[in-house]
């Protein structure tokens, strides 16, 4: 079996992704694919709160088609950050019933990091790649998602129908569901509390219900929702009885952009 690593939440930091992958062996020097076979999946936010969100996802379209040439797999998630991102281009500053935002979902955006060079720089070509992204899969065992959430499991019972849905959601103009759709995605915590002795609890269900025996999860990150100190950001976390993996490292909050291999060759 090839390796399979997975890293999230590169938020513009386009540096200390390539020196992530770099150190990984995933790339040399020059940035051409050096990782043979493995597999690496990006579980989302790669825009807004850093310096270059529209260069991170240049460098991992070139990085998709580096690997697939020399036998290799990236694969990528959709964050809440590219929904947010989506969400300001469609509607720009327009009001958003039920929702009391000054500027709407762009002002939304912007107060949720959101950079106005990551959305002058959208190209329709990034917009198709964006809304074609899907939310979940699962890979050797493992249970991906972007967020902390169960709430996937709204959107339906399968990851070939939570995708479905999340594909038809980013094709609506109704800002409503927008508005639902960047609630869902923006969620959290929801495995922190939970007990395997219950066969209901939110992992158990998630795990039953999409597939895979290991979540594993960005968007919270370590360093300010599970209380690891900037300096001490050095590998992924496990937790809830290691049936829950949390990797993001927190890179726009000092911490690190954590490449964490979750199987061996």
């Amino acid at each position: 079996m090839t390796p399979l690593y997975v890293a999230a939440d590169i938020h513009g930091h386009r540096s200390e992704f390539w020196e992530s992958l770099r150190e990984a062996g995933l790339v040399d020097r020059t940035g051409r694919w050096s990782g043979g076979g493995a597999r690496l999946w990006l579980l989302g936010d790669y825009v807004d709160r850093g310096p270059d969100g529209i260069g991170v996802i240049n460098d991992i379209q070139r990085l998709a088609v580096s690997a697939t040439a020399l036998g290799g797999h990236v694969g990528t998630l959709l964050g809440n950050h590219e929904v947010q991102l989506l969400a300001a281009h469609r509607f720009g500053t327009m009001p958003v019933a039920g929702w009391d935002e000054p500027g709407g979902f762009q002002g939304g955006w912007a107060r949720f990091g959101g950079r106005e060079n990551d959305l002058r720089r959208l190209t329709p070509q990034h917009v198709e790649w964006m809304t074609h992204l899907p939310a979940v899969a699962v890979v050797d065992g493992f249970l991906l998602v972007h967020s902390d959430t169960a709430r996937y499991l709204e959107l339906g019972s399968s990851v070939a129908t939570v995708n479905t849905a999340v594909t038809m959601a980013l094709s609506s103009s109704d800002a409503a569901t927008w508005l639902d759709f960047c609630d869902r995605m923006s969620d959290r915590g929801a495995f922190r509390d939970a007990e395997p002795a219950k066969p209901d609890d939110p992992v158990s269900t998630m795990l039953r219900t999409l597939g895979g025996n290991v979540l594993v999860h960005g968007h919270s990150t370590l360093t300010k929702h599970f209380g690891v100190a900037p300096q001490g950001v050095t590998a992924a976390l496990p937790y809830a009885d290691d049936r829950v993996i949390a990797i993001d490292g927190g890179v726009y909050e000092g911490g690190r952009i954590l490449l964490t291999q979750l199987r061996q060759p």
